[in-house]
């Protein structure tokens, strides 16, 4: 029997079973769209995650008060040492470091914007000139905060883009006076549109120098220093230099964190992408059904033309043959399904990124292959019980049966 002759006889075999041949498809295809999906969604986690921490500025090293490691608890340090928060003075004396380009300290609370009858809740970030370029802010409008004392603050203001159009609608922003909580301020600048960032939405900003939102709220403390190393090479430098000198500064207690956001990444990265190869294992399941959907279906086809087959070898077709001819036939299926799922895939993906455009759904390379060889494979591997069947029945009995 020659390619073509074979290549007919598996189309003839799943045409004459329409029913049959679409609910083998169908399984294995959505098996293949179940991988490409899933990892497209893993994977979009991943992408997501690593594009909000890369927006927050290049070469970044990060203080957080507080101390993240777990020693142990040790009684003589509990009477003998206080835990210190972050202060102002901390962050000044880190613009000293050789290795550090720009410092900005941040104080973060909530509080109200008011202006011309129209009020709402806003969150409040105090810093100083050097916040915009090191989280890579630009602004549409007006100028950045004042380069001045950071313990003297200026009773200026930045808002974000969403909060310039409900409140100022289409009127002038830069120049006007706002309240917010307690304290009348002048809108010097207006920051361009961002989005949302790591829980923080910095088009609903407002951004006021370090000392007077620590005025606002209160509090003598910070919530973190951002800190921006001279190159990427120089972030380990940076982050060892910022953490010994808070501890002098903290007579000796070592009681900050230091985090780099390569570190972050790295963390991030390697969590997702196995969260990825999890969900993609438990898609690939899915085909391993499939797989056994084919396997029976096959059986019954071998059941249904045993007369076929009978006929094919009395004309002197070899087992060989017909072990071909059946596995071609489950092979066909395979990549039908295989096509269509991976089809339907790249269609859910395309779906999840119109839906929520800031998600990355794009599958990666290594799920689709992995996807698309997994299902051909399947369906060879199911169908050489059934295409070993076939090749031992009797021709005689075969055509009795028939």
């Amino acid at each position: 029997m020659r390619l073509a002759d074979t290549l007919r006889f598996a189309r003839d075999a799943a045409t004459g079973y329409p029913v049959r041949t679409a609910l083998s498809v169908l399984a294995m295809s959505i098996g293949v769209a179940a991988v490409v999906i899933l990892t497209a969604l893993g994977d979009g986690a991943r992408r997501y995650v690593i594009g909000q921490f890369s927006s927050l500025g290049s070469n970044l090293v990060i203080v957080l008060p507080g101390r993240s490691g777990t020693g142990g608890f040790n009684p003589a340090n509990a009477i003998t040492t206080t835990p210190r928060d972050l202060t102002i003075d901390d962050a000044g004396s880190l613009r000293r470091l050789p290795s550090v380009r720009r410092v900005a300290p941040l104080a973060v609370g909530t509080s109200e914007i008011a202006y011309g009858g129209k009020l709402r809740e806003a969150m409040v970030a105090g810093s100083t000139a050097e916040f915009i370029p090191i989280r890579n802010f630009e602004l549409v409008q007006g100028s950045p905060l004042p380069d001045e004392d950071w313990n003297r603050g200026s009773s200026v203001a930045i808002i974000g883009a969403t909060l310039r159009q409900e409140i100022f609608g289409t009127g002038p922003a830069v120049g006007q006076l706002v309240r917010v909580g307690d304290r009348r301020l002048r809108v010097i600048g207006v920051l361009k549109p961002v989005g949302q960032g790591l829980g923080m939405n910095t088009d609903e900003l407002v951004i006021v120098p370090v000392s007077l939102a620590q005025a606002m709220f209160n509090s003598n403390t910070l919530f973190r220093i951002l800190i921006e190393a001279n190159s990427r090479e120089a972030i380990p430098a940076a982050k060892a230099q910022a953490l010994e000198l808070l501890k002098q500064r903290h007579r000796g207690e070592e009681d900050v964190t230091v985090i780099t956001q390569d570190a972050v990444l790295a963390t991030f990265d390697k969590l997702l992408g196995a969260l990825t190869l999890g969900v993609a294992g438990i898609a690939a399941i899915s085909l391993a059904v499939a797989g056994i959907l084919v396997m029976n279906v096959m059986l019954v086809a071998v059941t249904q033309r045993t007369g076929e087959i009978g006929l094919l070898k009395a004309l002197g077709a070899s087992a060989s043959t017909i072990r071909l001819a059946f596995l071609t036939e489950a092979a066909m299926l395979s990549a039908l399904g295989a096509l269509l799922g991976y089809l339907l895939g790249q269609l859910g993906a395309f779906a999840l990124r119109q839906f929520f455009p800031v998600f990355p759904a794009y599958p990666p390379d290594w799920a689709v292959i992995a996807g698309l060889g997994t299902a051909l494979t399947t369906g060879l591997l199911f169908g050489v019980m059934p295409a070993r069947r076939a090749a031992r029945l009797d021709p005689v009995q075969a055509l009795m049966k028939h």
